[in-house]
């Protein structure tokens, strides 16, 4: 591992960077309050910059704004009404009731708001019961609003002065995640892979790639300085963006039959070789990525041509030396996934000029593309769509019912005297925190919250037994803030540990020598509302992951069938439409990112729970494989080159027709008999035949040529690969069908309905 270049991605990171703008907007003021004495007068004013900072979701300049605002003014109306009903108890259960359902429902409306009502039902827990407020509750809301405000006037201050540091950090973030992603396929080349674990990472990976593109895309596409302004910066980050999402399908076309290769190729270091390259190229991916998070300009750390030249001459040393009528077709593979690696090599090369673009080129750096196209789905703000979610039909309403429960009851703990509980509001926090939509995410975090916790606990407990400067100890505060925000979003385990750290340290600096009643009341409260969640997340109306299963089934074979309608169609001399080709393209990755996140949370849910594992299990595998060919195929799709000799309408109906059997019982369909038919198509590829024929005849009679051009491959291998890539899809797609056709027979024999056959 790289540790300089993991230094300098995390310290880059829009995380960091986000951090520590939430940690000097924080305490800066506590330094100033702290200077006059009044820090514990004043302790809410930071506490609201805290909690309007944390509702700030990566997008938009507008929407981010517009969402502070929105929270502020939520926070306020929680705080003055929690405030006013505090000593009625019948009172506060009512307004944990109204708020409860409320501000967990507006999560209908995309991420954003999600977040302003997790923050305002933590804000209702800190007011509940007035230990942070005192006697003069409108000075104490002044002073909260105060804060709040502050971190709105930080946010626009900021993004004036630098309106582009946002989008070029996510941009940079896309191209260090591809980085990961090839570095995960490079390994397949080495000796003795795990397939296996290399396929889950290779899933997993795409799925952080995915959602990491939709924030990215919304962040890009909806930012007004980056599409209508014509700057040299705005035109750069909008084709830097792009051109990264065209990478992620050529880094996708390296799905290959890597078992078959490993056998072919085992007794020679050649594997090894491109095993290395491609980590070459990881790290010039990673350069670029941290470059953009930087802002600076990136410059090529390793010369790439040289490379690649002496990768290309070990395999023409390898295939001069060894190619016989037996092996050649693996040579023929070997020397496609050489030229793949050629076209990646090339595709980073051009980000590197596209970079250096300077400010007279500008103007001729243009997408040509229609941008609302790309961007991603949001539910509109309108009161239409939150009426309609007021069903039990609605998982969004189900999550609003179990996160409401959980706070009664986490209230109503609170109020036994006799557990000397003395932070109600740590209980509250804790459940809005672990309590989650998916059941499968709330025992994770569950699990890390109280790891983190209980580390962190003890060693905020050693660092104030043993350390007394408060310089020092300020030092750790600061550097453990920093740490909690950067951490929050990817690494939980961590966030939770510096938060437990620099609360220990903030109550140590606001009441001295309290340490014990921290430990002890921190411990047992996070312990009280893990269990709470727990219980109501299992309990309480669960929406399990298998009865999401048929419906991003569908979406996803829906989307792989257009997407290689779209590839085909080249080939079909029909017209191409690069833009819908990449839409469509877009289409299909997010469907199997969807649903490959949706198995990955199945498989950590109640045994019970994992219904049909098996099923969805190879319904994943087929449908990555089936993406990852098809963008395969896409990289054949030239407009000065042509392949007469595949039949490509034949093999266009064969594959369609399996597709599109999938898709009819996915729906609940029959099997067609046409698409029978049409699926036992037999290609008429003859003339490739003849030429493998005449190729073996070749070698048998020692005619083999010695021809190192790296930019060039026969119009044999091409025409071999292709055919390759198509068998490949036919096959995969084959079996996808077996799967659930098999999976419907089963389901009819046991008189289950046909309307809903994956959600038994």
């Amino acid at each position: 591992m790289n540790y300089s270049s993991e230094l300098k991605k995390f310290v880059t990171s829009q995380y960091v960077y986000s951090a520590i703008r939430i940690t000097l907007a924080t305490v800066l003021p506590c330094l100033v309050l702290a200077h006059f004495g009044i820090l514990k007068e004043y302790f809410l004013f930071p506490l609201g910059t805290s909690f309007v900072a944390l509702t700030d979701q990566p997008g938009p300049f507008i929407r981010r704004r517009n969402a502070l605002a929105f929270a502020i003014i939520c926070f306020i109306i929680v705080a003055l009404i929690a405030s006013l009903v505090m000593n009625f108890k019948i009172l506060v259960f009512a307004e944990i009731i109204v708020f409860g359902m409320f501000f967990s429902l507006i999560g209908v409306y995309g991420q954003r708001l999600a977040a302003v009502g997790s923050l305002s039902l933590v804000v209702l827990a800190i007011f509940i019961d007035g230990h942070l407020t005192g006697t003069n509750i409108l000075k104490s809301l002044l002073i909260f609003a105060s804060g709040c405000i502050w971190f709105l006037l930080i946010f626009l201050i900021v993004t004036t002065i630098q309106p582009y540091k946002l989008a070029s950090q996510m941009i940079g973030e896309n191209y260090l995640q591809l980085a990961d992603f090839l570095k995960i396929k490079a390994n397949y080349y080495q000796k003795n892979p795990d397939f296996d674990k290399l396929s889950i990472q290779v899933i997993a990976k795409q799925i952080e790639i995915k959602n990491l593109q939709e924030d990215t895309r919304e962040t890009v596409f909806k930012t007004r300085t980056i599409v209508n302004e014509s700057t040299t910066t705005s035109r750069l980050l909008m084709l830097m963006f792009l051109n990264s999402m065209d990478l992620h399908e050529k880094l996708m076309t390296s799905e290959s039959d890597y078992q078959k290769l490993q056998q072919s190729f085992d007794d020679s270091m050649i594997l090894v070789n491109i095993h290395d390259y491609l980590n070459l190229l990881a790290e010039e991916i990673t350069n670029i990525g941290i470059a953009l998070q930087i802002g600076t300009r990136a410059k090529p750390m390793f010369n790439l041509d040289v490379e690649l030249k002496n990768l290309n001459h070990l395999y023409f040393d390898l295939r001069n030396k060894r190619i016989s009528p037996d092996n050649f077709e693996d040579f023929m593979i070997l020397r496609q996934i050489l030229m793949r690696i050629n076209e990646i090599t090339k595709e980073i090369n051009e980000i590197y000029k596209v970079f250096s673009q300077n400010v007279k080129l500008a103007k001729s750096l243009s997408t040509g593309l229609d941008l609302r196209k790309f961007m991603p789905n949001e539910e509109k703000l309108n009161f239409k769509v939150l009426k309609n979610n007021i069903s039990l039909s609605s998982s969004h309403f189900r999550h609003a019912l179990r996160i409401t429960i959980a706070l009664l009851l986490g209230y109503a703990f609170s109020l036994f005297q006799f557990l000397g509980i003395g932070h109600t509001y740590w209980i509250l926090i804790t459940i809005v925190a672990i309590l989650k939509p998916a059941y499968s995410i709330t025992k994770q975090r569950n699990l890390l919250r109280l790891y983190g916790t209980l580390a962190g606990a003890v060693i905020a407990y050693g660092i104030l037994h043993f350390v007394h400067i408060n310089e020092v100890l300020f030092t750790v505060l600061l550097l453990s803030m920093i740490m909690c925000f950067s951490f929050l979003k990817g690494r939980y385990f961590w966030a939770v540990l510096f938060m437990t750290i620099y609360v220990f340290l903030s109550f140590n600096f606001l009441s001295p020598g309290n340490v014990n009643i921290i430990f002890k009341d921190r411990i047992v409260d996070t312990i009280i509302a893990g269990i709470i969640a727990s219980l109501v997340s299992y309990v309480v109306l669960p929406v399990w992951e298998h009865t999401q299963n048929l419906e991003l089934m569908k979406k996803s074979a829906e989307s792989n069938l257009k997407y290689f309608q779209s590839v085909i169609s080249k080939f079909l001399d029909k017209d191409f439409d690069v833009e819908e080709y990449k839409v469509k393209r877009k289409n299909a990755i997010i469907s199997l990112a969807n649903l490959s996140d949706n198995f990955q949370r199945m498989i950590s849910e109640p045994k019970n729970q994992q219904k049909k594992l098996e099923v969805v299990h190879q319904f994943v595998a087929t449908s990555h494989l089936i993406t990852a060919y098809t963008a395969s195929l896409s990289q054949y799709v030239k407009d000065d080159e042509k392949y007469p000799e595949i039949d490509s309408e034949s093999w266009s109906k064969k594959i369609e027709a399996e597709m599109q059997q999938v898709s009819n019982l996915l729906n609940g369909g029959k099997m067609s008999e046409v698409l029978k038919m049409e699926s036992r198509i037999e290609p008429e590829d003859s003339s490739l035949e003849d030429m493998i024929l005449k190729r073996r005849t070749e070698l048998t009679e020692n005619e083999s040529y010695d021809l190192r051009d790296p930019n060039k491959i026969s119009h044999l291998t091409e025409l071999k690969n292709v055919h390759d890539i198509l068998e490949l899809i036919y096959d995969v797609a084959k079996e996808q069908r077996k799967v659930i056709e098999n999976y419907r027979n089963e389901s009819e024999s046991a008189t289950v309905s046909e309307a809903t056959p994956l959600q038994s």
